[in-house]
């Protein structure tokens, strides 16, 4: 037993770190490892396994892909799977990709378990670095002044996710608008993780030209274009004319109704009755019976 967990220490070591060394070596299978590795796209990469040890005997290795809530198998049973085969090197002590997508992006898992069934395991996130593409500035043409409106700044390529920032007016915006005396009479609150912006309320001043950038510190940062929005008032003439012109069109309405109904239109039509018409014969001859009468209707 002691032989085995001194197995793979080297025996230069002093006593008291030679039985360190095996106290370590015997905890590799409660103990879980991870680390962040951030590579730019299309570059080679090493994920280590540092689950793996040499002191072990007969180890099995297996790697997994995690993404999201999917988890595939990366190598299992002595063999690289197939979308794998061609794009991974795998040895006991890591897997080298020779280049990567941001379709790499994602927790890689490599879990040992040695021929006693002690399994120990260790992870690596990978971050493939993806500058941002030009964002889209979702910005409303027109505010109603007193009511909400949502500024929102979108990008789906860059890795890590970026952080946005708004502009008025080519004026960086601040997250807290009471900082600046710029801004000091807007009310808004800034998410830099969503892009969202939200005037609540909107007010006279934040009329303006809006354009938001992207950021995630690979390559530079990206503008989006400028859109202008609006602050205006409530339009209560534009209200009372729509009101005005409703009714008239309903008033149009009932007098047609009325001018048909007086016209007879609407009136049932009496179906006339079917009549019966029943004839005598002009002639009967002796000694002869012949129908000769109809019915015609």
């Amino acid at each position: 037993m002691a032989g085995a967990a001194l197995r793979g220490c080297p025996r230069a070591l002093p006593l008291p770190l030679l039985l360190l060394c095996a106290a370590a070596g015997s905890l590799v299978g409660a103990q879980v490892t991870s680390e962040t590795k951030q590579v730019p796209e299309n570059s080679e990469v090493d994920i280590p396994c540092t689950a793996y040890k040499y002191s072990m005997s007969n180890p099995r290795i297996e790697w997994k892909f995690q993404k999201g809530t999917s988890l595939v198998l990366l190598y299992y049973g002595n063999e690289l799977t197939e979308p794998y085969k061609n794009r991974v090197q795998f040895t006991s002590t890591n897997i080298r990709f020779s280049t990567v997508t941001r379709e790499d992006t994602g927790k890689y898992i490599c879990e040992v378990v040695d021929g006693s069934s002690q399994i120990s395991k260790s992870e690596v996130s990978l971050i493939v670095q993806v500058p941002p593409s030009k964002p889209v500035a979702h910005v409303p043409s027109s505010a109603t002044i007193g009511s909400k409106a949502v500024l929102r700044c979108t990008e789906t390529d860059g890795s890590p996710p970026p952080t946005f920032r708004w502009y008025r007016d080519t004026m960086l915006m601040p997250s807290d608008p009471k900082t600046s005396l710029t801004f000091r009479n807007s009310s808004y609150t800034l998410d830099s993780t969503t892009g969202e912006l939200t005037f609540e309320p909107v007010t006279s001043f934040d009329t303006g030209d809006y354009y938001c950038e992207a950021s995630n510190n690979v390559g530079s940062p990206q503008k989006s274009d400028t859109v202008h929005m609006e602050a205006n008032e409530v339009n209560v003439g534009g209200i009372v004319a729509a009101v005005v012109v409703l009714l008239m069109v309903l008033a149009l309405i009932a007098f047609g109704i009325w001018f048909a109904y007086s016209r007879g239109y609407f009136k049932r039509k009496d179906t006339t009755s079917k009549k019966v018409i029943y004839s005598q014969p002009s002639h009967r001859s002796e000694g002869e019976f012949k129908q000769t009468s109809s019915f015609l209707v």
